[in-house]
């Protein structure tokens, strides 16, 4: 008899996640949103606390499960008709880069680092921020970016010539400090450095926000002075 209950439970369950899912629509899984994880571990809790309790019933299971498919529905009818919960609910996109310039509000706020972004960019097939005009990061935690027109992908052989192939650059600078261990792995030396910043106008360290470079196109700094101030949200 307990076999068969903790079975009947599981069935049930799994068609509650079914059903729920199929009415909420066709969302990828990339653009899952916080609150979408939250309801699904609270499902996980539900089906966990439930199926081995002799003392929950069947009724019991089903009765918690119609009220976590109800309230799940409600929140999205909701933020569906009334915009300022749905970015209370869901949040939405901020934007990192505007016209080439950094959002240090926006990076604070959902706690991205560099190296980060930059990971991010290179799944995008950019090697390189000195590409990227404006970037928001999207309530599901992607990006979404909008390059500079003269970095716009074109196929070399529709134009006739012939492009040579460029070197991915690497991070040097870090919101004011030098990174060591990336200047070991490239083979250069602080004092390189510093020369290259020099050259560039940065007489400190401290200035720069960001510093990459290239073999191939050598060094990008934004300087903590080359920010804007927003508040982090995409304009409407």
């Amino acid at each position: 008899m307990d076999y068969l209950l903790i079975g009947m439970k599981l069935i049930i369950g799994l068609i509650a996640l079914m059903t729920i899912t199929r009415l909420l629509g066709k969302k990828p899984l990339a653009e899952m949103t916080p609150y979408d994880i939250i309801y699904l571990i609270v499902f996980g809790g539900i089906l966990e606390e439930s199926i081995y309790d002799k003392k929950v019933t069947i009724w019991m299971f089903l009765f918690s499960l119609a009220v976590w498919a109800i309230a799940i529905l409600a929140v999205e009818k909701l933020v569906a008709k009334f915009n300022p919960l749905r970015i209370l609910v869901k949040g939405e996109a901020d934007q990192l880069l505007s016209n080439g310039k950094i959002n240090r509000k926006a990076f604070e706020k959902n706690q991205l680092e560099m190296e980060q972004v930059r990971s991010m960019l290179r799944q995008q097939g950019i090697f390189s921020l000195k590409e990227v005009r404006d970037m928001y990061i999207e309530p599901g935690g992607q990006i979404s970016i909008n390059p500079f027109a003269k970095y716009n992908s074109v196929a070399v052989e529709d134009l006739g010539i012939e492009k040579k192939e460029e070197e991915p650059s690497v991070l040097l600078i870090d919101e004011g400090e030098i990174k060591p261990e990336v200047l070991k792995a490239i083979g250069k030396s602080k004092e390189w450095l510093l020369q290259g910043v020099n050259e560039k106008g940065y007489q400190y360290i401290e200035e720069i926000l960001y510093c990459e470079w290239s073999e191939t196109d050598g060094f990008f700094i934004k300087g903590f002075d080359d920010t804007v101030e927003l508040d982090g949200q995409q304009p409407s």
